[in-house]
């Protein structure tokens, strides 16, 4: 095991724990099914989606860093300026090709299949984010390999934003309250839980709004912002209306969850 994997792993789990804690003290918004059988079903997701990508990378995205710079391969092992700058640019550009998939897998009909798994959660709490389909995992570290090695991203940046992408996940994903004059600063440098839950909306206006997962500023950039659900919080509509029988959505069902019609 790698240190990159025991900083991921060792973040990972002490945010998880964080805002499970904080969101069971100050939810804020009642939960509306079983907690139990949504863990259970989110998180053996994640366990798959861990094996899936051990199995079909040899090495992760940290380590092919390492291996692009080692050859010299891409655009900053190319084009020589300050290490600081090119984390900081890599940083950004990462986020916002991260921003650029999550549209793409919602204007494309069998990535939309995909990541629709990840939008049938009938509640939203910190599992949320952990809640996708291996194949969507799979294609989306394809595409992130890729960008490493066409930017010839640092080793630093690219841990850098691993660690950050899986803890503003599990942040904006969680159902904790946040004072509202607060949660209106914050959202100036990053996505808080109210503006990402607006995209969990089963409204189709609202699902297609709030892309962004670490930085906001896409979304004020390219017009895909929504200040709040039309409904507010309390009262809006989570999931999709197709996929409502919480019956159906145990785990083996997520997984052949793509291949069906709702």
């Amino acid at each position: 095991m790698t240190n990159e994997t025991l900083i991921r792993l060792a973040v990972f789990l002490l945010a998880f724990v964080v805002f499970a804690s904080w969101e069971s003290l100050a939810p804020r918004r009642p939960l509306s099914y079983v907690r139990s059988r949504r863990w259970l079903g989110n998180i053996g997701l994640s366990v798959i989606n861990q094996l899936a990508v051990r199995l079909f990378f040899p090495v992760l995205a940290v380590g092919l860093a390492v291996v692009v710079q080692q050859h010299g391969w891409g655009l900053f092992n190319i084009v020589k300026v300050p290490n600081t700058l090119a984390v900081l640019i890599c940083f950004l550009l990462l986020d916002l090709a991260i921003y650029v998939q999550h549209i793409v897998f919602h204007r494309i009909d069998w990535l939309w299949r995909l990541h629709r798994v990840h939008h049938t959660d009938l509640d939203f709490d910190v599992t949320t984010a952990i809640r996708f389909h291996p194949i969507e995992i799979i294609l989306s570290m394809l595409i992130k390999m890729i960008l490493v090695v066409l930017l010839g991203a640092p080793p630093l940046a690219v841990l850098i934003f691993e660690v950050v992408l899986n803890l503003t996940a599990l942040f904006n994903h969680s159902n904790v309250r946040i004072p509202l004059p607060l949660d209106r600063i914050l959202r100036w440098v990053v996505v808080t839980p109210d503006m990402h839950r607006v995209h969990h909306s089963a409204e189709p206006v609202e699902t297609d709004s709030n892309f962004g997962f670490n930085l906001p500023w896409w979304d004020y950039l390219f017009s895909t912002y929504r200040a709040q659900p039309k409904k507010g919080h309390a009262e809006m509509t989570v999931g999709l209306h197709e996929f409502r029988n919480e019956q159906q959505l145990a785990l083996p069902d997520l997984l052949l969850l793509p291949f069906k019609r709702p």
